[in-house]
């Protein structure tokens, strides 16, 4: 099998928490950075624009998306262009979609244009990734995010769906794949096999890596140790015989 030195695939690290941020930064197999509203709130960022600076100032080589957070075209444009300026590194996400089902496409057309590069993100189905590879096409290096792991959720393969969008991209140079949202370790596989271009992954499953080729009779013996162990350690009893 492949490790994970064969794979061609980029490795971005998608959190908020500036620890596992710095922690994954030394590490060598990663790339890039995302994150998201969603992240920052659950890692208790009070305050986006300085949690955001603070985390550009240790980090300014890689690539860090950071998310545009307004329901308004209007303002999702000036904080855009705002968060654009914070660093050459910085690639702005924005939504395929407002809340109210309005489609990105006219804005993420005039920011290409600008040249701000952008992580288009929150995207499904086939037909977003076609209208928003043809706005980005003339505009600078940007990301087409589509969620994996949320398609996977819906009881439908991923592999397929991400392998057609491989495919509609391929005629934008400029334009880079992301596999979002994985569920699991085997997904940077599946996406380095189909020719997707980047995979953003969380640190619990980027501590994964380290098991990567690991002999399965050995993982095997130590899932039945970590078994009895806890079982130990629990004090359980059954028929008067205790652990």
């Amino acid at each position: 099998m492949k490790t994970i030195d064969d794979l061609k695939i980029k490795i971005f690290a998608d959190g908020a928490d500036k620890a596992g941020m710095l922690e994954m930064y030394v590490n060598p197999h990663v790339k890039g950075f995302t994150t998201n509203p969603t992240l920052m709130r659950k890692a208790g960022i009070a305050d986006y624009r300085a949690f955001a600076k603070e985390i550009l100032q240790a980090i300014s080589d890689r690539p860090i998306s950071l998310e545009v957070f307004s329901d308004e075209f209007v303002e999702m444009e000036r904080q855009a262009i705002e968060i654009a300026g914070w660093g050459k590194n910085v690639y702005v996400k924005i939504p395929v979609t407002n809340t109210r089902r309005e489609p990105s496409n006219d804005l993420v057309c005039r920011l290409a244009n600008a040249g701000v590069k952008l992580n288009v993100t929150a995207i499904m189905t086939l037909d977003q990734v076609r209208v928003i590879g043809e706005c980005l096409a003339a505009g600078p290096t940007s990301f087409v995010s589509v969620f994996a792991g949320r398609i996977a959720d819906t009881g439908r393969d991923p592999v397929p769906h991400m392998a057609a969008a491989v495919e509609l991209l391929r005629p934008y140079p400029n334009i880079e794949l992301i596999w979002a949202s994985p569920r699991e370790l085997l997904n940077i596989f599946q996406a380095d096999s189909i020719g997707c271009h980047i995979i953003t992954v969380t640190n619990d499953v980027l501590k994964k890596l380290k098991l990567v080729g690991r002999d399965l009779d050995d993982y095997s013996l130590d899932t039945v140790r970590m078994f009895y162990n806890d079982a130990r350690h629990a004090g359980y009893e059954l028929r008067g015989h205790r652990f």
